[in-house]
């Protein structure tokens, strides 16, 4: 087997199994970070994350990127969820979209119709029904190439969106990419309580600032009285933000038209009041 000590912590997927480096991993210490390519920027780095699926994780990782382009940063997206994609389709961004350097070494990021920068598997396919079946060891490459060999260029602040759960990919953001803070997304379900808990176990033990929590789903106001109809039963977010000492940086309802908006790609037509203080908690890092 060829020597891999010195071998180039840009390469690493994570997968420490299917390795023999000598690395700081190895030895108890932390991985080096994955580097931006030569000529690339980026200021900030927030991932969004939930301890389950089925939360709207995508579409309020779409909420923020939008509203804080809209507050004139240059704003990116990083479809961290390899295996299921949805960020270019609530954009309105189809397969195949993806340009190349002129050197070839580089991938440019697709724009969305107000500028912000996004990379997504879904963008590098032929059709985007196509799956990606793919084991964790390139899935957790995937992330750190969409880091390292993308042409991020003057990215104040940089959104990841990650797949449910804390396996692979949430562990390759946190140990290769700077990450300076996490959004936890969740709805209003006793199950609550567990989503946050196992976010925030992670976050801790990753050491990665939590800058709060965004309820999802928390209510539908009616369209003719406006009074607010809890569908999910009443909301916990609450009481596990307090226990955890979290944030509750938005409560956000449940709206048709909205939904519309996303199956049509067009999430950047969205007015939505209550994701600002969100959006303001991330402009404040």
């Amino acid at each position: 087997m060829a020597d891999t000590t010195n071998q180039n912590p840009n390469s690493c997927d994570s997968n420490c199994s299917s390795c023999s480096a000598n690395c700081a991993s190895r030895k108890g210490g932390a991985p080096a970070k994955a580097q931006l390519a030569e000529g690339c920027s980026v200021k900030k780095v927030i991932g969004v994350v939930s301890g389950k699926g089925g939360v709207g994780k995508s579409t309020i990782t779409s909420l923020l990127a939008s509203g804080v382009n809209k507050d004139g940063y240059t704003t990116a997206i990083i479809d961290a969820d390899i295996t299921g994609p949805s960020i270019p389709k609530a954009f309105g961004l189809s397969a195949d979209g993806i340009g190349v350097s002129e050197n070839g070494k580089l991938m440019i990021p697709e724009k969305s119709a107000n500028g912000i920068q996004i990379i997504s598997t879904n963008l590098l396919l032929e059709n985007e029904d196509d799956p990606i079946i793919w084991r964790g060891s390139l899935i957790g490459q995937a992330v750190t190439q969409f880091w390292s060999e993308v042409y991020w260029k003057d990215v104040d602040y940089m959104f990841v969106d990650m797949p449910p759960g804390t396996g692979d990919v949430p562990l390759t953001v946190f140990q290769s990419l700077p990450v300076d803070g996490i959004v936890i997304v969740t709805s209003p379900q006793e199950l609550v309580s567990m989503i946050v808990a196992k976010a925030v176990n992670m976050a801790k033990k990753m050491n990665v600032p939590i800058l709060g929590v965004v309820e999802n789903m928390s209510y539908l106001k009616c369209p003719h009285c406006g009074e607010k109809i809890n569908v999910f039963g009443e909301s916990h977010v609450d009481e596990a933000a307090e226990k955890y000492g979290l944030k509750v940086l938005a409560k956000l309802p449940m709206d048709p038209k909205n939904a519309q908006y996303m199956d049509a790609g067009a999430v950047e037509a969205i007015d939505l009041p209550e994701i600002k203080d969100a959006v303001k908690a991330i402009e404040a890092l």
